[in-house]
C-alpha cells in the first residue's frame, strides 16, 4: 500500500474508534465519492450513492429509532438480503449506542423467534413479503418486539399492529447524524452461528473486534477508492460483513449489491467488480460450467485448457519462488489469449482479489482458477474471531494451506492438536450463555476453536480436522450432523441415520429404514414394500423428507435435508460399519456407499 493513499483514504481503528465513528470519518474524507451501487428494478439501471447521501439517510433513520423509545445497549434486527437499506439500518443503530442483530433473510420463522426472544429484539427490520411469510406464523412468539419495520409495503398484515412500512416510519426533513461515544470494546453486535445443540448460539462482538479485523483487510490487500466489491454473501455472514461492507468502507471502496445469485453472472459482467469475497460453491459452479462446456467441445479444446491450467500453475508457483522456470511459459502469452482471459472475463475480468472463505476450495478448483490468473485467495476464521484468523496474501499464496495468522493474531497447537487463537478480533463471549463461553474461552484469552491444525516451519497453517464432528457446506455454513441424526432418529421409520454434506452445496441423508414401519409407509402410499426399487420412488422420497423436515424445523434455516439415500440394509459390527461401542464408522459408511453417495449430488 502506498504511504500517501494510506495517509488519505484509509481509516485505520485508532482513528475510528468505533463503527458509527468509521462511518461518520468516511463520509468526512470522501463525501462525494460513490458510497453502493444498486439495481433500481423501476427504471432497470444500476444507481449510485454517495457517502454524503448515505450520512442524510442514516442520520433519518436515527430520528426515526430515536422515537422508539430505545437506549443505548438495546438490542435490533436485521433480516433481510444486502441492500443500502441494511447498511443505513445497521449504522444508524450503531451510531445511536444499539446492538445489531442480523438474521438471514431466509431462516426459518422459528429459529427468527428464538434469536428474537434470547437477544430481546426491540426493532426488528425485515426486506417484505419474503421475510413476513416466514415470520407471521410466529408473531406471537416476538413478545419483545415493539415494531417490525418493513422496506417494502405489504398488503397482507394479518392485522399484525406492530407491522409498519418503512415510509410511514421514517420522518420527514433533515436530521443531525449522530455518533454514540461508546467505548471501542463495548458489544457493537450479537451474531447468532450454529452451536451443537439445535438453537445457535450468540457470539458478543465489540466495535474493536471487528474494526481490528476489517483494519487488517485493508493491511494484507492494497484496495482504495478506486476499487469496487460485488457483494452478494448475507450480510448476516459475518465474513461478508467484515470483508464486504466494513473493510470497503476502512479503505472507501464501493460496494455493488448484486441482484440475486441468478443474477450474479449477468451483474459480474455488468459491475467488473475489483474485489470479490465468496464462498466455494460460486467457483464450483463457474468450474462446472466451463467443465461442462468442455465436454460438449470435445479434444482439443480439452487439451488446451489443461495445458493452460498445468502452465499457468506452474508460472504461479515459480512467481512464488516454489518451482523453477519452465521452457513452456513461452506458450503462455497465446494460452492466455485462448483460454485464461475468456475465463476471467466471467468473473468481470478485473479482478484484483477473489476471497473464498468459510470452507475449503477442493485442490483442482484452487489449481484451474489461480492457474488461469484469478487471484484467489483462501483463509481461516470463525463468527468468534471476526471473522478471520489467517490468510494467503497474494504475495504468498499457498492454497492447501488456510495463510498465516493476520497481524495482531497469535495462535498455538494445544496437546490435542486443536488450534487455540487469541487476538483483538476474539469474541467477548456467548450472550446469555456463560457456560458456553467457558467451554471456548479460557483465562488467558485462548479461542479453542474445535478445529486440529498443524503449523509448517514457514506459518502456514493447515486445518486436519476437527474434534467434534461438523459438516461445513460449500456455502460455508456449519451443522453439527450428530445433533440432526439425534432429531431425525426420533422418527420410528428411522433406524439409523447419517446426515452428509462436507463441502456439498447441501445436506442429505443416509437412512436404514425400520421394518414395520416401512411396511406402514408403503402401504399409505400403495407402493410394494418388499419391492427394492420403491426406496427410490417419488412418493416415498417427498414423504421420507417431509418427515424428516418435521423432525428438524427447529434448527436453523440452511440445516435443511434435500436429498435422502433409503435403504433395508443395516449397518452392524459384523460388515464394519459400526464399532464395537456401537458407534457409526462414519467414513467407513460413505465408502460402502460411495455410488448412492455420488448420485444424490448428480447435476451439483
Amino acid at each position: 500500500m502506498s504511504a500517501a493513499r494510506g495517509k488519505v483514504s484509509v481509516v485505520t481503528p485508532e482513528q475510528a474508534g468505533t463503527l458509527g465513528g468509521l462511518f461518520r470519518e468516511r463520509v468526512a474524507r470522501t463525501p462525494d465519492a460513490v458510497a453502493y451501487r444498486h439495481f433500481d428494478p423501476g427504471s432497470g439501471t444500476w444507481q449510485d450513492t454517495t457517502w454524503a447521501e448515505m450520512q442524510r439517510h442514516v442520520a433519518r433513520w436515527q430520528a426515526a429509532l430515536g422515537g422508539e423509545g430505545l437506549a443505548p445497549g438495546d438490542r435490533i434486527g436485521i433480516m433481510m438480503r444486502n441492500c443500502r437499506e441494511w447498511v443505513m439500518f445497521d449504522q444508524a443503530a450503531l451510531g445511536l449506542g444499539l446492538i445489531t442483530v442480523p438474521v438471514y433473510a431466509d431462516d426459518r420463522g422459528g429459529n427468527v423467534a428464538y434469536i428474537a426472544k434470547d437477544a430481546e429484539v426491540r426493532v426488528l427490520f425485515i426486506g417484505g413479503e419474503e421475510e413476513w411469510e416466514r415470520i407471521e406464523p410466529v408473531r406471537a412468539e416476538l413478545a419483545s418486539v415493539k415494531h417490525i419495520v418493513s422496506r417494502d409495503r405489504l398488503e397482507n398484515t394479518g392485522g399484525e399492529e406492530r407491522l409498519v412500512a418503512l415510509e410511514d416510519w421514517l420522518p420527514a426533513g433533515e436530521h443531525e447524524l449522530q455518533t454514540s461515544d461508546a467505548s471501542p470494546e463495548e458489544l457493537a453486535s450479537i451474531v447468532y452461528t450454529s452451536g451443537t445443540t439445535g438453537f445457535p448460539k450468540g457470539v458478543m462482538l465489540s466495535h474493536r473486534n471487528i474494526l481490528s479485523n476489517a483494519g487488517v483487510g485493508a493491511e494484507l490487500v492494497d484496495l482504495g477508492p478506486e476499487d469496487t466489491f460485488l457483494s452478494f454473501l448475507p450480510l448476516s455472514h459475518t465474513l461478508e460483513r467484515t470483508g464486504g461492507y466494513y473493510l470497503p468502507m476502512v479503505v472507501g471502496s464501493t460496494v455493488a449489491y448484486a441482484r440475486s445469485i441468478l443474477d450474479l453472472a449477468e451483474d459480474l459482467q455488468t459491475i467488473r467488480p475489483t474485489a470479490l469475497i465468496s464462498v466455494p460453491r460460486i467457483y464450483e459452479r463457474v468450474y462446472a460450467r466451463v467443465q461442462a462446456g468442455l465436454e460438449e467441445k470435445g479434444g482439443f479444446a480439452k487439451k488446451l485448457f489443461t495445458l493452460a491450467v498445468a502452465v499457468g500453475w506452474a508460472r504461479f508457483l515459480n512467481a512464488q519462488g516454489r518451482g523453477p522456470w519452465k521452457p513452456n511459459f513461452l506458450l503462455w502469452p497465446l494460452l492466455n489469449a485462448l483460454v485464461a482471459k475468456k475465463l476471467l472475463a466471467r468473473l468481470g475480468g478485473r479482478l484484483k482479489v477473489a476471497v473464498s472463505g468459510g470452507a475449503p476450495l477442493t485442490p483442482d478448483i484452487a489449481r484451474t482458477f489461480i492457474g488461469l490468473g484469478v487471484p484467489i485467495l483462501q483463509g481461516y476464521g470463525l463468527t468468534e474471531t471476526s471473522p478471520v484468523i489467517s490468510a494467503n496474501t497474494l504475495e504468498d499464496n499457498v492454497p492447501e494451506s488456510v495463510g498465516k495468522t493476520v497481524p495482531g493474531v497469535e495462535v498455538k497447537i494445544a496437546a490435542n492438536e486443536e488450534l487455540w487463537a487469541r487476538g483483538p478480533n476474539v469474541m467477548l463471549g456467548y450472550w446469555n450463555n456463560r457456560e458456553a463461553t467457558e467451554r471456548v474461552l479460557d483465562t488467558e484469552g485462548w479461542l479453542h476453536t474445535g478445529d486440529k491444525a498443524r503449523i509448517d516451519e514457514a506459518g502456514h497453517i493447515y486445518i486436519t480436522g476437527r474434534l467434534k464432528e461438523i459438516i461445513v457446506l460449500s456455502n460455508g455454513e456449519k451443522v453439527s450432523p450428530a445433533d440432526m441424526e439425534m432429531a431425525i432418529a426420533m422418527d420410528p421409520l428411522v433406524e439409523q441415520v447419517m446426515v452428509i454434506g462436507e463441502g456439498r452445496p447441501y445436506l442429505s441423508t443416509l437412512i436404514v429404514l425400520e421394518g414395520e414401519a416401512w411396511g406402514a409407509l408403503a402401504r399409505s402410499l400403495g407402493v410394494d414394500a418388499k419391492d427394492e426399487q420403491a426406496l427410490t420412488d417419488q412418493r416415498v422420497q417427498e414423504a421420507v423428507l417431509g418427515r424428516i423436515a418435521e423432525q428438524v424445523k427447529l434448527f436453523p434455516g440452511y440445516c435443511q435435508v434435500r436429498r435422502a439415500y433409503l435403504t433395508l440394509d443395516p449397518w452392524t459390527i459384523e460388515n464394519g460399519l459400526l464399532t464395537p461401542t456401537m458407534k457409526l464408522k462414519r467414513n467407513k459408511v460413505l465408502e460402502a456407499l460411495a455410488e448412492p453417495v455420488e448420485e444424490l449430488y448428480v447435476g451439483h
